[in-house]
């Protein structure tokens, strides 16, 4: 136990296992490829990709006819942005138990990106492909790039590498 500031007694902090490191930096790391591949595969779909008349509609429908309907680009594209939301959260659960506080804070900020970038995504399904939901989109997954980038950047180093 530490004693803090005020006189009272505060759990000492204890340093992450080289097991707990490995997994946020693998996780966090996974995620920044997930989130480049998904950029690409969106850019993909702004670019060459009609939004069908049938797709258009309420949010919901829009989420399941683009995972069910062609075109294939868009389909995949909003199967991996779902796979990516349940990637987000394991990482916040790892940061949580690992209790490395910089870590959830980027892993929170990381997940409520993605959640505004499929959020957006629905919209741009649901009104035919608006400009604004495209940026929207792109703006959030930067964001969450970058969060997982500062985790990599925050987690103490593992020491010198030796071949």
């Amino acid at each position: 136990m530490a004693v803090s500031d005020t006189g009272q007694t505060a759990p000492a902090r204890t340093p992450l296992s080289p097991a707990q490191l490995a997994r946020l930096r693998g996780t966090s790391f996974g995620m920044l490829v997930l989130l480049i591949v998904q950029f690409a595969l969106g850019i993909v779909v702004n670019l060459y990709v009609s939004v069908p008349a049938s797709d258009q509609g309420g949010l919901l429908r829009a989420i399941g006819k683009a995972l069910s309907n062609p075109p294939a680009a868009l389909a995949s594209h909003a199967g991996l942005g779902l796979l990516i939301v349940l990637a987000a959260i394991g990482l916040l659960v790892r940061a949580v138990i690992a209790r490395h506080a910089l870590t959830i804070a980027a892993s929170v900020i990381g997940l409520l990106a993605i959640i505004g970038a499929a959020f957006n995504g629905a919209r741009f399904v649901a009104d035919g492909g608006p400009s604004n939901a495209s940026l929207a989109m792109a703006l959030s997954a930067a964001v969450a790039m970058l969060c997982y980038a500062v985790i990599l950047f925050v987690l103490p180093g593992t020491g010198p590498r030796r071949s």
